[in-house]
């Protein structure tokens, strides 16, 4: 664990950790795939694909070692790659998102392996540099290529960390969906004395945004929580002060839950747009509707929930057999490269705890770390046995 966290592997940097991956798979008789993937407007990345094994079912982990920048190091109390261990708890960029889940996962496969226990199938690794980063040459793209090289997968364990206070609070067994947009009014520049002679969009913006935000999209479904939408940022680019500017635009993003497709909850927002733009409560009436446009970004996350039985009773017993408590079956949280997987396969996610993932001084106690890959190897075993 501490050598994967002294890999400098800031996205879309290798920084060396899928190298100290591939050691350690071959090790155990892994075959191993290295590819890297290109588009334009995006920096390439390397991704890793292990395999144990040629008969089915595919039990595949998934996880990147790509990590968020550090900020100031020196705001650290330790350097973020150094890999300190102190009073029981390692420090370090990664050692929750989520290097920490990958390198248990590997102890877990490790410790079976030694004991002389071979699968009733195959074991896969898919290990990208791209999750924290566009997230476009990364799971997707090896994704995709495998599939078409004829690889198939029964079931997949993402290793992000899923539990908000303790091992084994929660699994989350899907995610809601996400939309991005920017929303844009139009208006005419002027001098701020004289009104009259101007429109000033940041009226209309307020106006929009709050018929965004206002009224609750629904109240929530039996496995997921309420759609929620947020304005995360307003901006006119403007810095004079007696200048009314010509347009104002804010961005929002919305987490729906599956009452809706992404389709459907992109109309709302439309209709929400249309039906406060005519309504002119801000403005001065005779410059008629707020003018607007909105824009999306290209690739939403779709809402999934994963319902194999198989996968969520066997890692959910594990849980329970080395925490005492049966975890929550969670679909709470933000997107992760398990919106890629479901695509493939059945897909949970497990890991560790989040609460200091992306913080200065990001850090893991060591006993969470053993708690962690005991689950994980419990799980395993599990799994094969009730495949079979």
């Amino acid at each position: 664990m501490r050598d994967l966290i002294r890999c400098p592997s800031v996205t879309p940097v290798e920084g060396g950790a899928l190298s100290y991956l591939q050691t350690r798979l071959e090790a155990l008789g892994f075959e191993i795939t290295r590819k890297v993937f290109s588009a334009d407007g995006t920096p390439d990345v390397e991704n890793l694909y292990a395999r144990w094994g040629t008969q089915s079912p595919n039990l595949c982990f998934a996880g990147h070692t790509d990590v968020v920048p550090t900020g100031n190091e020196t705001d650290w109390t330790a350097g973020p790659f150094a890999g300190d261990v102190r009073e029981g708890i390692l420090f370090g960029r990664g050692a929750v998102d989520m290097k920490g889940g990958i390198a248990c996962y590997l102890a877990a496969v490790e410790s079976l392996f030694d004991a002389g226990w071979t699968p009733r199938g195959s074991l896969s690794f898919l290990i990208t540099g791209d999750e924290e980063g566009p997230a476009i040459n990364g799971t997707k793209a090896i994704l995709d290529w495998l599939v078409g090289q004829g690889e198939a997968f029964s079931a997949c364990v993402v290793g992000e960390p899923t539990n908000p206070d303790t091992i084994g609070d929660a699994i989350k067994i899907g995610r809601r969906g996400s939309v991005s947009g920017v929303l844009t009014v139009n208006g005419t520049q002027g001098h701020a004395a004289y009104p009259h002679q101007a429109d000033n969009p940041v009226r209309g913006l307020v106006q929009l945004t709050g018929a965004l935000m206002d009224t609750p999209f629904d109240t929530g479904t039996d496995n997921f929580q309420p759609t929620n939408l947020e304005v995360t940022s307003l901006d006119v680019g403007n810095a004079a002060f007696n200048i009314i500017p010509a347009q104002a635009t804010a961005r929002f993003n919305v987490r729906f839950n599956d009452t809706w497709t992404a389709d459907t909850i992109k109309q709302e927002i439309e209709r929400r747009l249309a039906a406060a733009a005519s309504t002119t409560t801000l403005r001065d009436t005779s410059k008629g509707p707020v003018a607007f446009d909105v824009a999306y970004t290209d690739r939403p996350s779709h809402v999934f929930l994963t319902r194999d039985d198989v996968l969520i009773s066997s890692i959910s017993q594990a849980v329970a057999a080395e925490t005492g408590t049966m975890p929550e079956l969670s679909t709470g949280g933000g997107t992760s490269d398990a919106r890629f997987m479901k695509d493939v396969c059945p897909v949970v996610e497990f890991g560790l705890v989040g609460q200091t993932m992306h913080q200065i001084d990001e850090r893991v106690p060591l006993s969470d770390l053993t708690k962690l890959t005991a689950i994980y190897r419990r799980f395993i075993e599990g799994y094969f046995e009730a495949g079979s």
